[in-house]
């Protein structure tokens, strides 16, 4: 199965809007994808409605902002009920710190002589209840401050970076709990980045606690997992129970590591999560 279920669009902090995004997935031979923007499910129907055209199976997908010990965690959503109004009351509450957050940002990068970011920002946003990091590293990118997006990052937008703010998004047990209320399933979305932040036995407790609230799987391949990490999850799964998901995480042709509709493959002895989906 090509499977890609994690990827976003222009809704959350994605470069394409939702068909595109489809399209693009479509072009590069994928047979099952989920959209999956940040705390937004605004691209659904429109991203379904193309993929029926072309024959795409889809499933409707969200990525839900965490905060778990000092860390920020990303639980993917899959096959949720874009209408549940619970899971889109939640997710409401979710976006609502994004644009304190962007102030924040902007006023931060300002003391270092960056003026002007939060308009720049707003620019590369077409959903203005979710200006998140990625619109003011294109900005900075645009602007010629830096080659380009990654490179933003890792000078001022990162933990430690003098352009980056902490913020308390949703509950573990929170995102959990709205993704199973609206039918869908929960997955730990791209773990190896967490790594950097928590240490093997917290790392163990988020799988603790994640299973203890209703979780079900873990993203194994992902757009910027190694080999190596992958290997690593694909053991965790299978030790854990977990049914295994994949995902490139693309955001846009220029900023990803894995295109839409190109990851590798699962592992064959894994139970894949789509088994639950399709």
């Amino acid at each position: 199965m090509n499977a890609d279920l994690h990827c976003h669009s222009t809704v959350s902090d994605g470069c394409l809007e939702p068909a595109e995004v489809v399209r693009r997935a479509h072009g590069n031979g994928a047979e099952l994808l989920s959209l999956t923007d940040h705390d937004d499910l605004g691209g659904i129907e429109e991203a379904a409605r193309e993929a029926a055209s072309l024959g795409v199976r889809f499933v409707p997908g969200v990525e839900i902002s965490v905060s778990y010990q000092d860390a920020t965690v990303h639980i993917v959503g899959l096959g949720v009920d874009p209408k549940n109004p619970a899971l889109l009351a939640g997710l409401a509450q979710v976006r609502a710190g994004r644009g304190e957050r962007a102030r924040k940002m902007s006023d931060a990068l300002a003391r270092i002589g960056l003026g002007g970011m939060l308009s720049g920002a707003r620019r590369f946003a077409r959903n203005p209840a979710l200006i998140g990091r990625a619109h003011f590293a294109r900005h900075l990118v645009a602007s010629g401050v830096m080659p380009d997006v990654r490179t933003v990052f890792n000078h001022y937008l990162v933990r430690g970076k003098p352009g980056f703010v902490p913020h308390h998004w949703a509950n573990l047990e929170d995102a959990v709990a709205w993704i199973r209320g609206a039918g869908g399933v929960a997955v730990v979305a791209h773990p190896a980045r967490y790594c950097q932040r928590l240490s093997r036995a917290a790392m163990e407790r988020l799988f603790d606690d994640f299973i203890a609230a209703g979780g079900e799987a873990v993203e194994v391949v992902a757009g910027s997992h190694t080999p190596e990490e992958a290997q690593r999850f694909a053991t965790l799964a299978r030790r854990r129970g977990l049914l295994a998901s994949m995902g490139s995480d693309f955001h846009g042709e220029d900023e990803s590591t894995v295109d839409v509709g190109r990851c590798n493959p699962l592992f064959p002895d894994l139970a894949p999560v789509w088994h639950r989906l399709v």
